[in-house]
């Protein structure tokens, strides 16, 4: 028996000892995706976690994605696969922050990016994902509203909703890096290819994409698509689903660049240990879990 096939076994034995659930991001190490119950994007992960029924959620994904799972869910135990996978966006804006932004624009009421901090949500009116950003924005009844933290997401909304955003600068290293020189040298390379992005990409790259959508987004539309190859603009974890759900389909990433090294942090040996040692505990002081939570569960009650 490989060394592989022995931490897998262990990570079972140790998920039916603690009651546990495994989620993961699309964006985690394939063979991290393929121990987890689920695997989604930032809204699906979400979702699940209010459907959960175990005493423990494992996550595997970066700091932001477990604090949320531990803000829905107070009574379960939510371990974080790796301690310091962090988000180098959500650092971007503090709340201390956000309330600057909000003396300076009063009235504004605030449209948070799930990627961000429990504080930084707790200051916020509404939660949004990549995949239901438009749809919150226009839930929200004022004209005008403030955007945190990533300005490429924010811009994209702002072209697909009447509202007027205040956008806050933050941005994704991964996705903002990707240039349009790329994505033209990419489809001469593959001309028979489709062009799709993240809309965390920038918006020179969006323009020259036929579709912005997100992880969960992408998934689906190349499921239902009769193209045969796709030239994808996001972080390279998500070939991984994308070739397993379309085996007969050719992918190709815009760049060799496309990887978030805070979501590669976690392997199964990382895994194994903090379910070994009940290690990586995310809590939330209940003052700030309780105003989060009504930006999160506004947020999923539009979706």
């Amino acid at each position: 028996m490989s060394s592989i096939e022995n931490i897998r076994e262990k990570i079972a034995e140790l998920k039916e000892e603690l009651g546990a659930v495994i989620v993961a991001h699309n964006y985690q190490r394939p063979e991290v995706q393929d121990i987890a119950d689920f695997v989604g994007d930032s809204l699906e992960l979400a979702r699940k976690c209010t459907q959960v029924d175990a005493e423990t959620i494992v996550f595997c994904g970066v700091h932001f994605m477990a604090e949320t799972a531990a803000i829905l869910n107070p009574d379960r135990t939510v371990l974080l696969a790796e301690s310091c996978a962090g988000c180098p966006m959500a650092d971007m804006i503090t709340a201390d922050e956000l309330r600057e932004w909000q003396k300076r624009y009063p009235g504004a009421p605030v449209v948070c990016y799930v990627n961000s901090s429990a504080e930084v949500k707790a200051e916020s009116y509404i939660c949004c994902t990549s995949a239901n950003g438009v749809a919150v924005v226009d839930s929200v009844p004022n004209d005008e509203i403030i955007f945190v933290p990533d300005q490429n997401l924010g811009h994209y909304i702002s072209t697909q909703t009447k509202k007027r955003l205040i956008i806050y600068p933050g941005f994704c290293y991964v996705h903002h890096r990707i240039k349009p020189e790329q994505v033209k040298l990419a489809q001469r390379l593959h001309p028979d290819a489709e062009v799709i992005v993240h809309p965390e990409c920038r918006p020179d790259v969006i323009a020259l994409a036929e579709a912005a959508l997100s992880t969960s987004q992408m998934l689906r539309y190349v499921k239902a698509s009769s193209r045969e190859s796709f030239i994808i603009g996001t972080e390279e974890g998500l070939l991984h689903q994308l070739r397993k759900e379309n085996p007969d389909k050719f992918f190709y990433l815009l760049s060799n660049s496309q990887i978030c090294t805070d979501m590669k942090k976690i392997t199964l040996e990382v895994v194994a240990r903090t379910m070994e040692l009940r290690q990586n505990r995310i809590t939330v002081p209940e003052e700030i879990r309780l105003k989060a939570k009504q930006a999160v569960d506004r947020m999923l009650a539009v979706s």
